[in-house]
């Protein structure tokens, strides 16, 4: 469309299995300097509208998700014009009903982690404590366009899931799984929060896709490892791949989707 180089940048937040994304044009490489600190994002376009990519893990998945520096990625996607984020989350099922290559369009999520940096807000800079409302943090608008562009391509997607964060990088024990299933929860990662909860309070509108990739410990009696996770990955990435493109294409042909 003719104002596609007005539209604020779309972001796209990926890790593990997801370090580039082959069909951005006119790619640029930056690395940005924040308040939190740097964080790497890759400029482009796709289908002819700008979009800012943003791998979690660093070239070559050498960050692990404790260390990852989320306000300062969050804060990147602020600074460079984004308004809008699709995040992508490999998990685990807890449900067990959820095999490898399921995908979810997450609605809630549970905090297991503990030693991370979770907010903006420590109360020692302008505007002081903030208490940010985290109801709708997967953004219903975002939500809905991932839906959508999912049935545009035929994929299967469940519409809601409640994501587990551990800490990591060693994955759950059954007990925790188990609590995490008590509470609610579908799949486990190491990787959403503080992410949603950062873009909820920089006020942007978030929303992601889980991929499964195994059974979180204790669903199935085999160990996991990462040459299954691996395998599952290389088998359903695409699927990935072509809702995120079906979404793109569809803000190219339609603009963004209304408020």
């Amino acid at each position: 469309m003719d104002d596609a180089t007005v539209q604020p940048p779309l972001g796209i937040i990926a890790g593990t299995g997801f370090y580039d994304i082959e069909a951005l044009e006119d790619r640029r490489e930056q690395t940005v300097d924040t308040a939190y600190g740097q964080a790497r994002l890759t400029h482009g376009a796709w289908h002819g509208i700008p979009v800012v990519f943003l791998t979690r893990h660093g070239a070559g998945h050498s960050v692990p998700p404790h260390m990852v520096n989320y306000r300062a990625n969050i804060q990147a996607l602020v600074d460079a014009g984004v308004r809008d984020v699709v995040a992508v989350n490999v998990t685990g099922s807890i449900d067990p009903e959820l095999v490898a290559g399921d995908l979810l369009c997450l609605d809630d999520f549970i905090d297991f982690t503990r030693a991370r940096v979770g907010t903006f807000f420590d109360g020692s800079t302008p505007p002081g404590v903030v208490h940010t409302d985290m109801l709708g943090a997967y953004h219903p608008v975002i939500r809905r366009e991932i839906l959508e562009a999912a049935a545009g391509t035929g994929q299967t997607i469940r519409d809601g899931g409640v994501y587990a964060c551990f800490e990591g990088p060693r994955f759950e024990t059954p007990a925790e799984i188990r609590l995490a299933r008590l509470a609610g929860a579908d799949v486990a990662g190491m990787t959403g929060v503080p992410e949603v909860t950062l873009a909820a309070e920089a006020g942007l509108r978030y929303a992601a896709i889980s991929l499964v990739v195994n059974p979180a410990a204790g669903v199935s009696d085999e160990p996991i490892t990462m040459v299954d996770i691996e395998i599952a990955l290389a088998e359903s990435t695409r699927h990935v791949i072509a809702i995120l493109d079906e979404l793109v294409h569809s803000r190219a042909t339609f603009g963004g989707p209304a408020a």
